[in-house]
């Protein structure tokens, strides 16, 4: 297997190459010059070997229409180049400069409700405004010009978490846009009357200018037109990317091209799925969340940035070193968790760990936020953990540019179904599509299982068992390829709001769940949506809560795993699995909760045989991802617990963390990571 770097890092003062990534945002223009030449200096001694630079810098750039100031970028590149520092040079589209919105405040956003998005922040311009766009490719141009052969450039990172903040924006340009974008997708009016279904409400358009993206509207705005403005609004983004990219590429064809993703939390207006194939390596921000499952739901994201790099190496490019600014309660992390929560990127495939920011700043909106130097300066905990962390990649050197090894388990994560499964004037409006997905996570996590987070552009086909939930929207061509699967030895589960409605947000007739009802061997009449306080009693004194489903069983070879014992549908079915050919399709018709699935998935994972790869006393205690190059495996063994614990049996070569249990495992401290290197086969 080849290995595929993400870039070239500059070599070391011995000649090494520093493999990995490290380091962070740099925003020398908050500081004084005397602070830079301190800067790198501490940057050295934290293994600092790249930085993302110029994020918001276009006000300092270009501080009016024609006047440009690059004599302080030049000597910051020179600087960081002089001692061994690659840079990831932004385009710094980011945020407009005050200049720009007073001259053109048609380019500043417009909320739903007709507010219009002020200056004073960030990120606020229409990503359809062609007055906003013609000054950024035009700021594009001139760093691509100035910067092409600079030694320092190793990647170039466009504008900055595109859509954070400006995903939505329903203007007068976005209108015009969307209705570009909806001619492109259905051809004529008919086409897309019939895809909206405007014959309800008396909503048949008989003109393209009659169509509005779904402004505040008296009542529920039709369903088809809001799934279609995400669709849209994440294409417009996306072809805002393509339009810097193009300029770079024309520039400098051997620089690779990248932007920050946000694969965490709620973050969901951009498809990154879609996106993935348009950078030449993906790169992401994560940021823990607070909660129970906080750990679950980081490596949740790292697992799903990894695949949507389909395996390849990616770039960090942002995390915290300790607490954030933006929360309700922003928590310091604890002792030990700076490195596991890096490490944990790099388990699921980063080849680059980065942080927001390098120094702290003293002013704006972020001044709370950690960063590799806080306030407190370099005499502190946190930048000797920051320069712990750069030892320890350099001693990681040896698995850069390998890949993921797939697991046996896959999650189905998609962005439609997100989208669709939420909108309003739904049977429930607490339905969390993305808490299902992380909850099948959190409970094979707890069982020791290894498992991938995928998308349907994926090879679905790979896995013994393969998870969807709430996979809501079902074309027709995704139903015949999970009916295949497991004619053909897959095996599928799926569960409550799955299967409902094709690509146009239309039901599929015949009762639910739609599409899968074949496969699955059941057939489902009504919902049974539960109040918030709610819940019902199965089998083996599993708890549902949130949906339930009154299921009647219409194929002989459909097994009814659990029912209900209590609520309206006491005695029916509740949990099934039906062969199908070589396979089989299970529905779990209720939410359950990581306890809950941990407790049911057993069994399914032994009718797909399963197991875990991990010893018994590390099941649940330990995560473990592998990376590979074919000829070596990397086993990352992450403790996510505040104890210690025993992994024995697993033999190879320790790179990183733990302490040997003689010659036959090894044990891993708090929080503590492991990696152990042992031939593959």
């Amino acid at each position: 297997m080849t290995r595929t770097p993400l870039f070239q890092l500059p070599t070391t003062a011995d000649g090494a190459l520093p493999r990995l990534g490290f380091g962070a945002d740099y925003n020398p223009e908050q500081w004084p010059r005397e602070v830079w030449a301190e800067d790198v200096r501490l940057m050295r001694l934290a293994g600092v070997n790249l930085v993302s630079l110029a994020i918001f810098s276009w006000a300092r750039i270009q501080p009016g229409p024609e006047t440009w100031d690059f004599g302080w970028l030049d000597e910051v590149m020179d600087l960081l180049h002089a001692h061994g520092i690659a840079v990831d040079l932004a385009t710094a589209t980011a945020s407009p400069p005050p200049w720009l919105t007073t001259a053109h405040p048609e380019i500043l956003p417009v909320t739903a409700s007709g507010e219009t998005v002020w200056p004073g922040a960030r990120q606020h311009w229409r990503p359809t405004s062609p007055v906003f766009r013609e000054h950024a490719l035009r700021l594009v141009a001139a760093l691509a010009e100035r910067y092409a052969s600079h030694p320092a450039l190793v990647a170039w990172h466009v504008s900055n978490e595109l859509g954070c903040h400006n995903i939505y924006d329903y203007s007068d340009d976005a209108a015009r846009a969307f209705r570009n974008w909806l001619r492109t997708r259905y051809g004529d009016l008919d086409t897309l009357n019939h895809a909206w279904g405007t014959a309800f409400w008396s909503q048949r358009y008989g003109d393209w200018e009659q169509i509005l993206p779904p402004r505040l509207a008296a009542s529920h705005p039709n369903p088809t037109q809001q799934l279609d403005f995400k669709r849209f609004s994440s294409d417009a983004l996306k072809e805002h990317l393509r339009a810097e990219r193009a300029i770079l590429r024309a520039a400098t064809p051997d620089v690779p091209v990248t932007t920050n993703f946000m694969v965490m939390g709620g973050t969901k207006g951009m498809n990154y799925a879609d996106w993935a194939a348009e950078v030449d390596f993906v790169s992401n921000d994560h940021y823990v969340l607070p909660g129970p499952q906080s750990r679950d739901e980081l490596s949740f994201s790292a697992n799903l940035t990894g695949n949507l790099a389909g395996g390849r190496p990616w770039y960090l490019m942002e995390h915290s070193t300790s607490a954030v600014n933006w929360q309700p309660v922003n928590l310091a992390k604890r002792q030990g968790e700076l490195a596991r929560d890096s490490l944990l990127h790099v388990a699921h495939g980063a080849d680059a760990v980065c942080f927001f920011q390098w120094r702290q700043s003293v002013a704006g909106a972020e001044k709370y936020h950690s960063a590799m130097v806080p306030h407190a300066g370099a005499d502190s905990e946190t930048f000797r953990a920051v320069a712990e962390l750069g030892r320890v990649l350099g001693e990681l050197a040896p698995l850069a540019g390998t890949r993921r090894e797939p697991a046996q388990v896959a999650i189905l994560f998609d962005w439609e179904s997100w989208w669709a499964s939420e909108l309003d004037s739904h049977p429930t409006s607490l339905l969390d599509y993305r808490r299902e997905a992380l909850d099948w996570y959190s409970a094979l996590l707890a069982l020791g299982i290894r498992a991938d987070v995928v998308t349907q552009h994926g090879d679905l086909e790979r896995y013994r068992l393969l998870i969807a939930p709430v996979l809501h929207v079902v074309p027709a061509e995704l139903a015949t390829r999970l009916t295949r699967y497991a004619h053909q030895g897959g095996h599928l589960i799926t569960t409550y709001f799955s299967g409902i409605v094709d690509q146009h947000d239309h039901i599929w007739l015949g009762g639910y769940p739609g599409a899968l009802r074949d496969l699955l061997g059941i057939r489902i009449e009504e919902f049974g949506p539960l109040l918030e306080e709610d819940s019902v009693l199965l089998d083996d004194g599993l708890t549902g809560t949130l949906w339930t489903d009154r299921i009647t069983v219409t194929d002989p070879a459909t097994e009814i795993l659990a029912r209900y014992r209590s609520g309206e549908y006491t005695g029916r079915a509740a949990l099934t699995r039906r062969a199908a050919g070589a396979g089989s399709a299970a529905y779990v018709s209720t939410r359950l909760g990581p306890d809950g699935l941990a407790r049911v998935l057993p069994g399914l994972l032994d009718h797909a045989d399963v197991r875990s790869e991990l010893p018994e006393p590390a099941r649940g205690r330990v995560e473990l991802a592998v990376r590979t190059d074919g000829g070596q495996r990397y086993l990352f063994l992450v403790n996510r617990t505040d104890q210690a614990v025993p992994v024995p049996g697993l033999t190879g070569d320790p790179l990183i963390g733990g302490a040997l249990l003689g010659a036959d495992g090894l044990l891993l401290g708090p929080r503590d990571v492991a990696v152990l290197r042992a031939p593959s086969g």
